[in-house]
């Protein structure tokens, strides 16, 4: 039998993998991400989750030690935030040129300097050329529930990549939401155990792969990880139907959609500030404007015809996010949808960002950019600074 519980999302993400059944966990502490794996080192300590937990030196070696898992036949898993990312950033894409489909939770939090331990999305979106594929979580369930997910997408013959799933830090790290916890017969049905399907370490018959490749065959290996991710649309698709099918929640597939089909203007974003959209989109309309809102669940693979699908015929798109490519045009989220959506339509793309190093953002504040849009009528920069106090 299901059950409800109050948890954090950190706690939701070490559920998920427990339910997964996660056979190896190399884990190195950083804030926000620590109680992940200090919830499975109990699991683990007190018989509730049969797997090897090693206590690594850094994120590098976590990373590196969930490779030699994977490439031996384990499904492995770990999490990190922030710098730790980044300190294994070579091992990311490692794993993924490895065709290894390992699942890791990533606590978004801002980079430093100066330190700051709160959220921000520049973290996961530095790794958005990796391979990995990335889902984008709104709350604490969805948490638990994209972990089991993910495997069952990076798993699949057709991807064999592996996943991370992103939470904003401390707005659902450390914060307790009410969680329905599965069965665990029940996701063993979803989620059967691991077969591995690429190459295998075998000590019995020893071969090496990922070795030097010269250029007559390179190529073709990275088009070959391309075609692969971009297969994991479809899929991710398909088995989001499938969980809702078995355990009767569906969080958007690709793209969540609120109140979109007779919106006007559009607010899209990532995260939590998904669920504040959704807010701001029926305090619009109690005032006349009609509004809707897009939460981008999964950045990679983009959802590219989604999108293009979801958004003609509309006034304005008015793009909001924790993130921006220093001396780039915008944020990921806002030069990525410019880019798919040049020469098929002319509906105006406004690129705010804010909420930068966990700076408060609300539903009062995403209605204001609504309404500065439309007081505008057209973008006059390529992005727009929101809420930054200037002297």
């Amino acid at each position: 039998m299901a059950k409800w519980e109050m948890m954090t999302g950190n706690k939701a993400a070490a559920v998920g993998a427990k339910l997964a059944r996660v056979q190896v966990i190399p884990a190195y502490p950083i804030t926000p991400q620590t109680t992940i794996v200090e919830y499975l080192s109990k699991f683990v300590e007190q018989g509730e989750l049969k797997a090897e937990f090693i206590r690594v030196e850094s994120e590098h070696s976590a990373m590196a030690a969930c490779i030699g898992a994977a490439a031996g036949g384990a499904r492995a898993f770990t999490a990190t935030s922030s710098h730790g990312l980044l300190l294994m950033t070579e091992m990311v894409f490692w794993a993924a040129g490895a065709r290894l489909p390992i699942g890791m939770a990533v606590v978004n939090r801002a980079l430093a300097p100066p330190w700051n331990i709160h959220v921000e999305h520049t973290d996961s979106h530095s790794q958005r050329d990796s391979g990995f594929i990335q889902f984008y979580a709104k709350d604490n369930q969805e948490v638990l529930d994209t972990i089991i997910l993910m495997y069952k997408v990076a798993e699949d013959e057709r991807v064999l990549l592996p996943a991370m799933i992103c939470l904003d830090g401390f707005i659902l790290s450390h914060t307790y939401m009410p969680v329905e916890i599965p069965d665990q017969e029940d996701v063993d049905l979803f989620l059967p155990p691991y077969e591995p399907k690429g190459f295998l370490l075998d000590p019995e018959e020893p071969l090496t792969y990922g070795s030097l490749t010269l250029p007559e065959h390179y190529m073709e290996m990275r088009y070959d990880i391309q075609r692969s991710i971009e297969s994991a649309r479809d899929l991710i698709l398909k088995y989001s139907k499938e969980y809702e099918e078995i355990f009767g929640r569906y969080h958007g597939g690709l793209l969540e959609l609120y109140k979109v089909e007779d919106a006007d203007y559009l607010l899209i974003s990532m995260g939590t500030l998904g669920e504040e959209a959704k807010v701001a989109a029926d305090t619009l309309r109690r005032e006349g404007i009609k509004a809707g809102a897009v939460r981008v669940r999964v950045f990679r693979p983009f959802p590219t015809e989604t999108f293009v699908n979801t958004v003609s015929e509309k006034k304005a798109l008015i793009v909001v996010e924790r993130h921006l490519s220093l001396g780039g045009i915008g944020g990921a989220l806002g030069t990525e949808l410019k880019a798919l959506l040049y020469g098929k339509t002319d509906v105006p793309i406004f690129n705010y960002v804010t909420g930068l190093g966990g700076r408060d953002t609300t539903y009062i504040d995403l209605a204001k950019i609504v309404k500065h849009s439309i007081k505008t009528g057209r973008p006059k920069d390529n992005y727009m600074w929101y809420n930054l106090k200037m002297g």
